[in-house]
């Protein structure tokens, strides 16, 4: 079924039905994915009242060379249609060096960035510490005591969300069709209950996680459920639904040109660990913010310290012994981010499908990327575009 034939008649004809059942799914997963709000029920996440839009200074990164997942050498220009890219946007000093938009994507249209909600989330924690609304080093149960008999109950503390270094006994395989994420995806409410299987929330799910053995801050543990009770916890810390309180302290203070959007589940839970909508700008602007060290439009939007703090509190040995240590073996992660390489304070925000922030701050550039990969996690793919982005980066320096 080809993409532009999807959801196009009234109603879309049987094989071309992107549905609950289907979305994240090439073909479909190309119209679903800038489309979420039509398939999931959504919050919105208000922009700004007088968003500043971006200045351009093109530059031709098109021709910059790059050894592709395939190890054989490429170009950004020929790997974007190659990969399922739908948007790229390059920023170099906060203007527009370079964007390029596949079949239906465009500077403003939504798109899901799934894991890279992580990213915003955890920033946001930053905004709510400096207001006195949040204390990191409490326990999760001060906020939400409902999860007292689960793994976030006991000494688990925000600090142990923000780092993803809760011990907790949850395997995050998107294949695996008896993993803990097939049920995970029902309380979410984004895939379908099978028959005769009793309904289940995201907040009740989250209530229901158990230990593994392992001491909480002992290593690296990459865990969605951890980010969405990060929500749970903003939302009591601060009395008020987790989009409201990021449209407020982060999306319109940073000058959002548009709404954004977050999936919600059937108790109006919102998926904090990886369902916002965006579009392309307003995430690169969000990117832009943080290699600023929090400022956007000359304003101190998320506080500099926290900025610091994720480039210089990042605990290298439980990254060392975590499942990622392969993949980006000179990293570490504090609140939500990844910092792949710690001598140069390169920062990146993932999301499965291919969804990417990179910030690096010696070449002033920020560069995004936005995808429908089939495969939700393709290290090669990633692996393949980070040679890609430090490559553009390189000829900025």
């Amino acid at each position: 079924m080809a993409v532009n034939n999807l959801m196009n008649d009234f109603p879309p004809a049987r094989g071309a039905q992107v549905s609950l059942s289907n979305w994240r799914k090439a073909p479909f997963s190309q119209w679903a994915f800038r489309n979420v709000r039509r398939v999931l029920p959504t919050a919105n996440i208000a922009g700004a009242a007088q968003p500043v839009p971006f200045e351009s200074e093109l530059q031709d990164v098109g021709q910059t060379r790059f050894k592709g997942a395939d190890g054989r050498d490429t170009t950004i220009a020929a790997a974007l249609p190659a990969t399922s890219t739908d948007a790229l946007v390059v920023l170099r000093r906060g203007k527009i060096a370079a964007e390029w938009y596949g079949a239906g994507m465009s500077a403003t249209t939504p798109h899901i960035v799934f894991s890279v909600s992580k990213s915003i989330c955890g920033t946001l924690g930053g905004i709510l510490v400096e207001r006195r609304e949040l204390d990191p080093d409490h326990l999760v149960t001060e906020y939400v005591p409902e999860l007292a008999a689960s793994v976030y109950g006991g000494d688990c503390t925000v600090r142990h969300l923000l780092d993803m270094s809760v011990g907790i006994s949850f395997t995050e395989d998107y294949v695996d069709p008896k993993s803990n994420v097939v049920r995970y995806r029902h309380a979410a409410g984004w895939d379908p209950l099978p028959a005769g299987e009793p309904p289940i929330d995201l907040r009740s799910f989250l209530a229901q996680q158990q230990p593994d053995g392992n001491a909480h801050g002992s290593l690296f543990h990459y865990v969605s459920t951890n980010t969405d009770v990060l929500g749970w916890v903003y939302e009591r810390a601060c009395d008020r639904p987790y989009a409201d309180i990021l449209s407020d302290y982060l999306w319109a203070p940073m000058g959002a040109e548009h709404d954004a959007y977050i999936t919600v589940d059937s108790r109006d839970a919102m998926r904090a660990a990886g369902g916002i909508c965006a579009t392309p700008r307003d995430i690169a602007r969000f990117g832009e913010m943080i290699r600023r060290r929090g400022v956007a439009n000359g304003r101190q939007v998320v506080p500099g310290v926290w900025i610091d703090d994720i480039n210089q509190q990042g605990d290298a040995a439980a990254w060392a012994r975590g499942e990622f240590a392969e993949l980006f073996p000179n990293a570490s992660y504090r609140s939500q981010w990844y910092r792949v390489d710690r001598e140069r304070n390169v920062l990146m925000a993932y999301g499965i499908h291919g969804q990417i922030i990179y910030i690096n701050p010696d070449a002033e550039t920020v560069i995004v990327r936005m995808a429908c990969e089939n495969t939700p996690v393709d290290a090669d793919v990633a692996q393949s575009w980070r040679r890609g982005f430090d490559a553009i980066a390189k000829q900025f320096v």
